[in-house]
């Protein structure tokens, strides 16, 4: 017998504590861009560009701070879980592209990986029973 393997039976309070830790805490990252302004969601946005999209930077930066705010609420109450894990995870491709590709090197584009990782990880999961969605 594995050490602690018993605790297989918390697979659903491990879950729901992945959670809420990761949608509290894209809702503090997302919340200030979503207030940001126009600005600000240009300069996010910017980011489109490494896939070829020039247009609307403003539109796509918007986009991404409401992913990041309305995504960290959806996980945390685990409503449109599996859309919201998706979204998410493709911002946080985008924020990849744009570190690797600005020069910032692995080392700073190395948390929009992790947590891009999890995002795609949890998508296959689901949000557990402890959650609005509840399959």
């Amino acid at each position: 017998m594995a050490a602690l393997s018993s605790w297989g039976r918390f697979r659903n309070s491990g879950l729901l504590l992945i959670r809420l830790g990761l949608g509290i805490m894209f809702i503090v990252h997302g919340y200030p861009k979503l207030i940001g302004g126009p600005a600000y969601w240009e300069g996010v946005g910017q980011a489109m560009r490494h896939i070829g999209i020039h247009f609307l930077p403003v539109v796509w930066g918007l986009l991404a701070a409401i992913v990041e705010t309305a995504g960290g609420v959806c996980l945390i109450i685990g409503f449109f879980f599996r859309p919201a894990a998706i979204l998410l995870a493709f911002t946080m491709l985008m924020a990849t592209l744009h570190h690797l590709k600005s020069g910032d090197g692995l080392m700073t584009a190395s948390h929009a990986i992790e947590m891009g990782i999890v995002f795609l990880g949890l998508a296959f999961v689901g949000p557990g029973k402890y959650s609005v969605d509840k399959r």
